[in-house]
Formats: C-alpha cells, sequence, structure tokens
C-alpha cells in the first residue's frame, strides 16, 4: 500500500495521462510542493491542514480534515477534473462536500456565482469556513439533489466524501432532495444560462443528468459528472469525452446555449 492505495491501482495509475498533468499542476499552484506531495504520496501528517495553493485571484489556503480532502485538491485544482476557464460567470455545483470545488470556480475570476447543493450538515460547516469571504457570490442549499424530490436516505462516512443517497456506510441520515428540473428551473429563472453544471453524488450522476429537460440543456454549456458512461448521453446537446472518472459533456460548437429571452 501506498498512500492508501494498492499496487493495482497504483500500476493503473502509472498509464492515465491526467495524473502526470495533476503533478507539474502541483509544482505550479503549491508553494509547499515538496511537502504537498509526500502527504498525498503517504496519506502522512497531521489534519487539520491549511494548504496554500495558487489561482487566478491570488493566493488562497483552505482547512483540509483528512488525506482525503488532498485528493480532493488535488483533482479539482492540479488535475482540472472540472475544468474551468476564466470567463466562468455561473455554475451549478451538486454535491459540493467542504467547498473545494466551489472554491476552484469563485477563484478563476472576482466575479463568477456558485448554486452549491449539499445535504450533509458536517460538510457545510466546513464549506462556509472555506469559502469565508466570498459569501456574496455563493448560495448554498443544504438539500441533496436527484432525479426526484423528497427524503431520501443519505448515507454517511467520516471522511464526508464518500456519502450519498442510497450509499451503504453503515451510518444514514433522513435528508431533503430536490428534483434535477426544479433546481434548474429556478435558477433558468435568475440566470440567463449556466456555465459549468458539476455533479458528483456518489452514484446518483446518471440518473441525475439523463433526467434533465431539453428546455433546460439548451442554456447549460458545459456538465460534469463522476462517472463511466457505455453511451453517449444528450448527444443532440453535447459532445462527450471520458476523463479519468470524470465524464465530460461539453456543448456542440454547432449550438450556443439559448439566452432567457428567447425561452
Amino acid at each position: 500500500m501506498l498512500g492508501n492505495r494498492n499496487l493495482r491501482q497504483i500500476a493503473k495509475a502509472s498509464f492515465g495521462k491526467q495524473h502526470y498533468f495533476a503533478l507539474l499542476n502541483m509544482y505550479r499552484n503549491y508553494p509547499a510542493f515538496l511537502e504537498n506531495l509526500r502527504r498525498y504520496l503517504t496519506a502522512v501528517g497531521n489534519y487539520p491542514y491549511g494548504i496554500e495553493v495558487k489561482t487566478p485571484t491570488g493566493m488562497i489556503t483552505p482547512t483540509l480534515y483528512s488525506h482525503d480532502d488532498l485528493l480532493t485538491v488535488n483533482e479539482i485544482f492540479c488535475r482540472w477534473d472540472y475544468y474551468a476557464d476564466n470567463h466562468i460567470s455561473t455554475v451549478v455545483d451538486v454535491g459540493s462536500n467542504i467547498g473545494i470545488s466551489a472554491l476552484y470556480f469563485l477563484t478563476r475570476n472576482p466575479y463568477s456565482k456558485c448554486y452549491l447543493f449539499e445535504p450533509d450538515l458536517r460538510n457545510t460547516e466546513k464549506l462556509r469556513k472555506n469559502l469565508l469571504g466570498l459569501e456574496k457570490r455563493y448560495v448554498l442549499f443544504e438539500r441533496a439533489v436527484s432525479n426526484e424530490s423528497g427524503e431520501v436516505e443519505f448515507g454517511i462516512e467520516s471522511t464526508g466524501r464518500y456519502g450519498g443517497i442510497g450509499v451503504k456506510t453503515g451510518k444514514t441520515l433522513r435528508v431533503k432532495c430536490l428534483d434535477i428540473n426544479e433546481v434548474l428551473g429556478c435558477i433558468l429563472e435568475e440566470e440567463d444560462y449556466i456555465d459549468i453544471l458539476k455533479v458528483d453524488t456518489e452514484g446518483m450522476e446518471i440518473n441525475t443528468v439523463s433526467a434533465i429537460r431539453d428546455d433546460y440543456l439548451e442554456r447549460i454549456k458545459k456538465i460534469y459528472l463522476e462517472a463511466h458512461l457505455k453511451c453517449h448521453l444528450h448527444p443532440a446537446h453535447f459532445s462527450q469525452k471520458q476523463y479519468g472518472d470524470i465524464c465530460q459533456l461539453t456543448r456542440n460548437t454547432t449550438k450556443e446555449p439559448l439566452q432567457k429571452s428567447a425561452i
């Protein structure tokens, strides 16, 4: 075992070019590169830990609470699992965890806005701390999101990273769940379009994204979901690419997102 990974996982990772890209960005983005590389590879180090990260809007120091949180920072800030350019305006983040992905989106420029959804209250407490000073640029909903609404069983575990609807963790909570179309409908009443919809819900991603109405899809530029797909999802609207564990749907270049006034 190395950093909680077995030899098979390590061997598989050696063939993924995204991991070499992440290593280069670790060097570029982490002032304490060697310390963070050591922590990443060995899973050794005390937590909570404030990690310094360079961003387009300046240095940030989110607080990490476990090695799993360090993995999340690497995936988002260095491997660019949810790549966003510096011109994004509106992001919907389903499964916001402790706010690392939101922090990435909010530091691409000084004006981007995020709608965040996270039902685990242990995570949202940490999220608010990590997004301190950015309160005017995000809205947090302490709710789950899927392809249906109502109360659901939500599995939780110690890190807060791997919980989800119906996930068998040994401990569950009853949480309120919103239908994805209800969520998008409300947001698109306020916004012309959505630059990025990110969905990381530990198993409900495909069902959730599959359920999105066509008229809402017309107003989304990019969708990221943590899933491996055997078929093309919404081919009339998006091109599709697999990047590690992330399925990336990008609006077909021949179709620009519709403005609110055109609906």
